[in-house]
């Protein structure tokens, strides 16, 4: 029943991801469509694998290690993405899981990823992460800072191949992702990570080449496990 219904909600989105793509003159294989699993078990993992999926984006470095490791021991040719706040005691752990970091937002944790990268001799690729909304209680490097972070970022030799939003929630998405698009087209950077399952097909139309969307293929989330805040 899981594998049924979860493979319905991957067809619904990758249709509304086909429409919103075709409706601004762009193909649906530009677009990358990240499942995030955040708070579902393996078993909702496993469904998505059968019905074609491979994809797939985790907000917690332990929660992604205990559900993604064993799929990685078989063999499976999926691709996971980093797309919640990291914190730099798990640099190492998230290099040697993830293959691309889209929540890099500070010279502290490049400097983390680069030393990580180092001693494991795997380097995933990146996206910086920006707080478009400037919210203080949100990850993400202010719009202003963003120069001098990728200046950083690549100096350490870090593969930063994007940008990233999260847009406030009480606030209309579209300016949010306008400003992450005009932000990529200043500093060359055409990866642009943004839209979830309620927003992603404004998203599209703005340029997205990568969209987050969990609830509208897993379901409602359950709570999840607190990790350390240290950052």
């Amino acid at each position: 029943m899981l594998e049924l219904s979860l493979a319905e909600n991957l067809a619904a989105v990758r249709k509304r991801l086909a429409a919103a793509a075709a409706g601004a003159g762009r193909r649906p294989a530009e677009i990358t469509l990240v499942a995030v699993s955040k708070s579902h078990g393996g078993a909702a993992v496993r469904a998505a694998l059968a019905a074609g999926q491979r994809v797939f984006g985790e907000n917690r470095v332990q929660e992604a290690a205990g559900k993604f490791a064993a799929l990685r021991s078989e063999g499976s040719d999926l691709e996971l993405h980093l797309v919640g706040p990291l914190q730099t005691n798990k640099a190492e752990q998230a290099v040697a899981l993830f293959d691309v970091i889209q929540s890099l937002d500070r010279p502290k944790l490049a400097l983390a990823l680069a030393r990580a990268g180092e001693k494991t001799g795997r380097l995933p690729r990146c996206f910086v992460q920006v707080n478009t909304g400037a919210e203080p209680q949100k990850a993400g490097v202010d719009p202003t800072a963003l120069a001098a972070l990728l200046v950083e970022t690549r100096g350490l030799g870090l593969a930063v191949e994007g940008l990233m939003c999260i847009p406030p929630v009480e606030q209309p998405p579209a300016p949010h992702f306008q400003l992450l698009r005009e932000l990529g087209e200043r500093h060359g950077l055409r990866a642009l990570s943004m839209g979830m399952s309620a927003d992603f097909e404004p998203a599209i139309r703005l340029g997205a080449t990568h969209v987050r969307v969990g609830t509208a293929i897993f379901g409602a989330r359950a709570a999840p496990a607190r990790e350390d805040a240290a950052r």
